[in-house]
């Protein structure tokens, strides 16, 4: 199936009459794109849901105002970084009665009770490994690896040096691989 270009989209987003079609079509090229990105981040398929509906209704009410300094996918990705990470704040609050070791565990306990699970299968020991990750690390590495975006990309959605990018897919990929190989054991 075709897409229109990002800029027929916005063009036709500004004409009051195409508006809605033009949003119907704007979902339906990036949607599983974003879904994706915001999965990676926040484990839970209904959780991922929530957010990304977040993004879309955010990406309604601000696309008149989209100035066009980067292209559309980074302000969309920026937007569903920023919701997964209020997302994950906000979870953190609702418990922060829990220790940090319980917390720890949340995502990866998600993780686990998916009925696809098998603790034995390379993928699961990867997204397993990825939970492990600092919440920073975590993000490079999924928009790096997964969504093989360029660093200068992601400095534009994180709003961070591409020197400190590379740091932090350095040392994500190596702990990555540590964990992989200790429970190779």
């Amino acid at each position: 199936m075709m897409h229109p270009d990002d800029q027929e989209l916005l063009d036709q987003f500004r004409q009051p009459a195409l508006r809605e079609r033009a949003y119907t079509a704007l979902i339906r090229k990036y949607q599983e794109r974003i879904y994706w990105h915001i999965r990676r981040l926040v484990v839970d398929h209904d959780d991922a849901n929530d957010v990304m509906q977040n993004v879309f209704i955010k990406v309604w009410n601000g696309l008149d105002n989209f100035k066009e300094n980067s292209q559309l996918y980074t302000w969309l990705y920026r937007i569903a970084t920023n919701e997964s990470i209020s997302f994950m704040e906000l979870q953190k609050r609702k418990r922060a009665d829990y220790s940090l070791s319980d917390m720890e565990g949340v995502l990866e306990n998600k993780m686990r009770a998916d009925k696809g699970f098998d603790a034995q299968k390379l993928e699961w020991k990867l997204q397993l490994a990825i939970q492990k990750l600092p919440e920073k690390q975590r993000i490079v590495f999924n928009l790096r690896y997964f969504d093989e975006m360029p660093y200068e990309e992601m400095s534009r959605i994180l709003e961070t040096s591409e020197g400190g990018l590379k740091a932090s897919y350095h040392h994500a990929a190596k702990k990555i691989e540590e964990f992989i190989l200790k429970e190779a054991d």
